[in-house]
């Protein structure tokens, strides 16, 4: 099962971590990056696999309305901006996270705009 191998790892680097961090905290830190880019690439081929799914569902809905592909683009940048984040305050660069965090929902909500403006024309026009 893929859970196993991807909690192995984590439970592996952490205890490495642990250990490595009182004689050279770099290392150690750079240890945790490196498990968190690898559990990331892990679960790739599993998100790969959800998005081609969600595609199929797009092309049956045969929707005029195109805005499937920014909502996988939306949660695309909360996953990153939120991984990015938590690797930033592993580091204890709690500030950098913050501002990871931040720009990650600047970014969310200027692609959700145009979803949040056609909505609002569809409900206009709806009670027209």
């Amino acid at each position: 099962m893929d859970i196993m191998k991807i909690v192995t790892a984590g439970i592996i680097a952490a205890v490495l971590s642990v250990a490595i961090k009182k004689h050279v905290p770099e290392i150690a830190m750079l240890l945790a990056i490196v498990a968190a880019i690898l559990i990331f690439m892990m679960v790739l081929p599993g998100i790969s696999a959800v998005m081609g799914t969600l595609e199929n569902i797009e092309k049956r809905i045969h929707s005029d309305i195109n805005f499937l592909g920014t909502v996988f683009k939306i949660t695309g940048i909360a996953y990153i901006a939120e991984f990015g984040s938590q690797i930033c305050k592993d580091a204890g660069e709690g500030s950098i996270a913050n501002k990871i965090e931040l720009a990650g929902k600047v970014l969310i909500l200027t692609m959700a705009a145009p979803i949040i403006m056609a909505l609002l024309n569809l409900i206009t026009n709806a009670l027209s």
